[in-house]
């Protein structure tokens, strides 16, 4: 399964629009990696992320890192990720987002991947994942 060069691109689904997806490269088979973006509902009303899936990843799991008052932060599974009304909803590393478990190759920095997104509202909805090293602009 070969990525597609290329640069971030936006894609829309109804009123949603997602931007700025990427995932770290790996070197390894059977990395676990976050998947980060940001949502954009342009709808006044909220919608919720369902499903992600990745050709290059056997699972993903919705999280959220709890960081409770003793430990380090733990990640804990979420059944849907809530996308605000008229706003930009982030998923980062730091907070919930997507993790994608047990890749099925390496992941070099400059490919692109198409994933699967399922919207409650929206509806279903093709994400354009970068691999790079960091967030956009660094």
């Amino acid at each position: 399964m070969a990525g597609l060069a290329g640069s971030s691109a936006a894609c829309l689904a109804g009123d949603l629009e997602i931007v700025n997806a990427w995932i770290a490269p790996t070197a390894q088979t059977g990395s676990d990696v976050p998947l980060q973006m940001a949502v954009l509902n342009r709808a006044n009303e909220a919608d919720a992320l369902l499903r992600l899936r990745c050709p290059f990843a056997n699972f993903s799991e919705k999280v959220t890192v709890d960081r409770g008052g003793e430990g380090p932060p733990a990640r804990r599974p979420i059944p849907i990720i809530a996308i605000k009304a008229a706003g930009e909803t982030a998923l980062t590393s730091e907070g919930v987002h997507v993790m994608l478990l047990q890749t099925r190759q390496p992941l070099a920095e400059g490919e692109r991947f198409v994933c699967a997104a399922s919207f409650r509202k929206a509806g279903p909805m093709e994400v354009a994942v970068d691999v790079r090293r960091g967030p956009p602009g660094r």
